[in-house]
């Protein structure tokens, strides 16, 4: 086979240190480039300064419209084997240009996190009621998100919880599910000789990019109903809250006086996690894995959260720290964490345990790879046999373009 030619599709450019979803896209371009794969990376959106560039790795850069033709000319003349799209508002907006006229080339969608998940934990929080799978079932966003999967020939799926959801509840094929978590390096001792001591380290931290509601509402719960405890038991201990893009909602809850400190943007999350005794966590909804857990295991300081934050993480591995829904508790096992060397030390070994079971990408990246290859050799088939993807394809064909190329006129 000749070289591979990669489009990505990003639904923004990446940032890998604002967040989790940069990373988790640095992580499939590096797999791609060790293939030498010729890689184009194209977005409609607005490039921030925080965006990294992927020139210096060889990478394509392109800026493409919504709902403008000029990108099927693009398109056809760059003619991609692979086209990978960041999150299901990518593959809506262009998966039927894609099918038009590169029709031969796989197409698959990293969704990130399934979003219809996240979105219906939060409008049942916010409604008062207890998270069900029948109001899953019942959601707009969860038609649109499947369609998408439906439509592509891999949905890599990032946590064991989302695969066990699309299979069970929503009875996806999983021919065309791929479960593929963040893709990470294996902790070595070399590293954890480096990790800071107990006594070096101090103070509490949450980090977290703020665009993503999940994060306000966790830094919002930790101000009203797990610091204070923490602080009345620890009357030395900060909460060191980074991270970027905080609005003024999140500023505004700076207090020297308590000890609730906002630092904003970390330009190294590593070191800031690895000065902290412990991370806290008190997410209330989300979906996906949460890249400031696994980043707390890197730097061996153990985290205490929720079962939403640990969901579809660890496997059966014991967490590196403590799992409480219930904020009271949360806040002495906060409390325990923070004043037991011991305890601390033990956690530390769960969560190198985790890293280097679940998300060592040399295990990974291989199988990922040749899962890739073998839909491309049997693309025909493997489309065939995905009646219900096909039958969506036809029928968006019809629907999105027609609906795409009346705003195209429009706009003119």
């Amino acid at each position: 086979m000749n070289t591979q030619q990669v489009l990505i599709i990003g639904y923004v450019w990446v940032e890998p240190n604002s967040s989790a979803a940069g990373s988790r896209m640095l992580q499939l371009i590096e797999q791609f480039l060790q293939q030498g794969f010729k890689i184009t990376f194209s977005s409609p959106s607005q490039k921030s300064e925080k965006a990294t560039s992927l020139n210096s790795l060889g990478i394509d850069e392109v800026a493409i419209e919504l709902n403008n033709a000029s990108f099927n000319d693009f398109i056809k003349e760059l003619q991609p084997t692979i086209v990978l799209f960041d999150r299901f508002m990518m593959e809506e907006q262009f998966g039927w240009r894609v099918a038009e006229n590169c029709p031969n080339a796989i197409r698959i969608l990293d969704t990130e996190d399934l979003h219809f998940l996240r979105k219906t934990r939060h409008q049942q929080l916010k409604k008062g009621e207890e998270f069900t799978t029948e109001a899953l079932l019942k959601s707009d966003d969860a038609k649109r998100e499947i369609s998408s999967i439906l439509r592509c020939d891999m949905s890599l799926i990032i946590s064991t919880y989302e695969m066990d959801l699309l299979k069970s509840t929503f009875k996806v094929d999983e021919k065309i599910l791929y479960y593929l978590p963040f893709l990470l390096d294996k902790i070595d001792e070399n590293q954890t000789k480096e990790w800071k001591p107990f006594e070096e380290r101090e103070h509490f931290i949450f980090i977290g990019n703020f665009f993503h509601k999940p994060n306000v509402d966790a830094v919002l719960t930790l101000k009203t109903e797990v610091w204070s405890e923490i602080r009345k038991q620890l009357p030395k201990a900060e909460v060191h809250i980074y991270g970027a893009y905080a609005s003024q909602q999140i500023n505004q809850l700076h207090n020297k006086k308590e000890g609730f400190i906002i630092k904003g943007f970390a330009e190294d999350a590593k070191e800031v996690v690895g000065n902290a005794r412990v991370v806290l966590a008190p997410l209330r909804f989300g979906a996906g894995i949460k890249g400031k857990l696994t980043e707390a295991m890197i730097c061996g300081t153990p985290s205490v959260t929720t079962e939403i934050g640990a969901e579809g993480m660890c496997y059966r591995f014991p967490w590196n720290g403590f799992v409480e829904n219930d904020f009271t508790a949360f806040s002495n096992k906060a409390i325990k964490l923070y004043t037991d060397e011991k305890l601390l030390i033990e956690y530390q070994k769960n969560g190198v345990e985790i890293i280097n079971q679940i998300y060592d990408k040399e295990k990974l990246g291989v199988p990922f790879i040749n899962q890739i290859k073998e839909i491309q050799y049997n693309l025909e088939q493997h489309r065939t046999q995905n009646f219900l993807g096909s039958l969506l394809q036809h029928q968006t064909l019809q629907a999105t373009k027609y609906m795409s190329k009346w705003i195209e006129a429009k706009n003119k």
